[in-house]
């Protein structure tokens, strides 16, 4: 684990790690090479052009290298965003929906939003998981496994 893990309970061990995929710096890298190649002609339309690429690739890169969703055999543990932070839990016993959405692009490179509504009411959506099927198939098989180390009521 790295210094950027949140703490785990007792008996609680690190199922599966998703990072942030790296097609979040496409943007940024288009209005960068956009502004770079019409410097010549537009001046400094081009170069605010740059710069707020520049500005919004190092947003992304911070984002990126400080954003984790970690998936434990207890709970989903998610720390996204820079400016705006996200930090929560939820508990595998209270998901209630695990889904997940590949634009076409994301189904070419591996990457998606995935959504999951907890407590029958909240809904919690990440875009730009790198692997997201694979998380999503992670997620499923520790709830069923989570379930069925539940002592049934009956």
């Amino acid at each position: 684990m790295d210094h950027r893990d949140m703490e785990l309970f007792e008996n609680e061990r690190v199922i599966y790690h998703a990072k942030l995929h790296w097609a979040l710096f496409l943007g940024p890298a288009m209005l960068l090479l956009l502004g770079g190649l019409s410097v010549s002609s537009k001046g400094l339309a081009a170069a605010i052009m740059s710069g707020l690429g520049l500005l919004w690739g190092m947003l992304s890169y911070k984002t990126f290298s400080n954003s984790s969703i970690q998936l434990t055999n207890k709970r989903i543990l998610v720390r996204v965003g820079t400016v705006i932070r996200k930090m929560y839990t939820v508990a595998l016993k209270d998901i209630a929906f695990v889904d997940l959405h590949q634009p076409s692009l994301g189904a070419i490179l591996n990457f998606g939003n995935v959504t999951i509504i907890h407590g029958n009411k909240f809904k919690s959506s990440f875009k730009m998981v790198a692997s997201p099927a694979e998380f999503v198939t992670k997620v499923r098989e520790q709830i069923a496994a989570a379930q069925s180390e539940t002592p049934q009521e009956g």
